[in-house]
């Protein structure tokens, strides 16, 4: 093999690594195609909420931060939901279902609440541990953002304005 070719091909080879790392980087991931059961009993599936914008907020009761982000999370919602916006909120699988009930009814959760008994929710975004961990997916279920501890309000609220027009 002569010096040229070895130049092509390497030169080849490169090219193609770096197609591959633009075309990772550009592709948003798809939401997974799962059932959401909310504490009230209501069935939710991911593919429904086309056409909104949907945060999947993975939480705890007994999570601070969580705890610290919930009033912020509320007024998102209802400031955004009339505009196409959803966010259901995903308990743990270690939190007890009537401590997640007794959370959602007396901070008045306004959107979908649903507890991960069989963390069938938590692995299919994962196999989520840490929480607060949010995910952001547009309208046709790709995925915007993943955020591990608490939501830069500010910009979500900028990402909801782009997105949701």
């Amino acid at each position: 093999m002569t010096a040229q070719l070895k130049k092509l091909f390497l030169l080849l080879a490169i090219v193609c690594m770096l197609a591959a790392l633009a075309f990772s980087l550009l592709t948003k991931p798809a939401a997974p195609n799962i059932m959401f059961t909310t504490i009230q009993g209501k069935k939710i599936s991911m593919d429904s909420l086309k056409g909104k914008v949907v945060l999947v907020s993975f939480w705890a009761t007994d999570c601070i931060s969580c705890n610290e982000e919930m009033p912020e999370l509320i007024n998102t919602y209802n400031l955004y939901k009339p505009k196409g916006f959803e966010v259901v909120a995903v308990a743990m699988p270690y939190d007890p279902p009537a401590q997640v009930l007794n959370y959602a009814t007396q901070k008045n959760l306004p959107f979908p609440v649903m507890q991960d008994g069989f963390s069938e929710v938590s692995q299919a975004f994962g196999d989520i541990s840490a929480t607060p961990t949010a995910f952001l997916f547009d309208k046709q279920g790709k995925r915007i953002e993943r955020t591990i501890g608490i939501l830069d309000f500010a910009k979500l609220h900028a990402t909801l304005d782009k997105e949701l027009g």
